[in-house]
């Protein structure tokens, strides 16, 4: 699994993530840092159970991982303890080993997502609505509540507050100027699908966010800047997270 000569291993877990950036961002910074004893792998799991044979294999070496999709709620039960604003946000993208081979959890994505924001932002983007209710999203909320930009989930399936992809129209879109795409339709290589929203009522006042990076320009980007939106990929927030975890990670 790790290349000969590792003496720290870093990995990110997940399902199906050959499409990911995470391995290559880091093999890159690896290079430039000239850590040659240094590897990231991807822990590609079809259960989370899998995860602590993986662990025991590369105990004395294993230093650090990141969670994605689908496992960033389902990651709890494996911790021995976690970061208390990542408890509060209910999501783990971000896990530190200690010598003790305790797991502790964080989250980096609200830093990133954050962070890749902010400078996007205008007076009218007061009103946010969150495509998706996954561990990504909440994540999202968190942030967007530090920025004081209220917030409503979009789901499939009508649960509690959440408001549904039937409900989306023409007045609703005219007060949420930010939509934040936290599902995984259009990732690589379905690149053709893309959230069920009414793009016909998007217009050169929102702004679309996709936490998708590949492709850069995802379908649901496409439609939104087809109608004068501006439109932003998730590249930018998957290197602030992980330059925020090498910084758990090194501490």
């Amino acid at each position: 699994m790790e290349e000969k000569g590792t003496k720290k291993l870093f990995a990110l877990i997940g399902k199906d993530i050959s499409y990911s950036f995470s391995r290559g961002y880091f093999a890159d910074k690896f290079s430039n840092l000239k850590l040659d004893d240094h590897n990231y792998v991807n822990f590609d799991l079809q259960s989370l159970k899998e995860l602590t044979n993986r662990i025991l294999e590369n105990k004395e070496i294993l230093k650090g991982m990141n969670v994605t999709i689908p496992y960033k709620l389902e990651i709890f039960d494996f911790l021995d303890k976690v970061d208390p604003q990542a408890k509060k946000i209910g999501a783990v993208n971000t896990i530190r080993i200690e010598k003790n081979g305790r797991l502790i959890g964080f989250n980096t994505d609200v830093f990133g997502f954050q962070k890749s924001l902010e400078p996007l932002l205008k007076k009218h983007h007061k009103h946010a609505l969150i495509l998706g209710t996954g561990g990504a999203s909440k994540a999202v909320a968190y942030a967007l509540e530090i920025l004081k930009i209220e917030f409503s989930f979009v789901s499939r399936n009508k649960n509690g507050d959440f408001l549904t992809y039937d409900e989306l129209n023409t007045e609703l879109l005219s007060k949420y100027f930010l939509i934040v795409n936290c599902t995984p339709l259009g990732t690589h290589p379905n690149i053709e699908r893309a959230p069920k929203i009414p793009y016909s009522c998007i217009n050169e006042k929102h702004l679309l966010y996709d936490l998708i990076y590949n492709p850069s320009e995802t379908t649901f980007l496409k439609k939104g800047k087809e109608q004068g939106a501006a439109i932003k990929n998730g590249l930018e927030m998957l290197e602030l997270q992980a330059e925020k975890a090498w910084e758990i990670w090194n501490k």
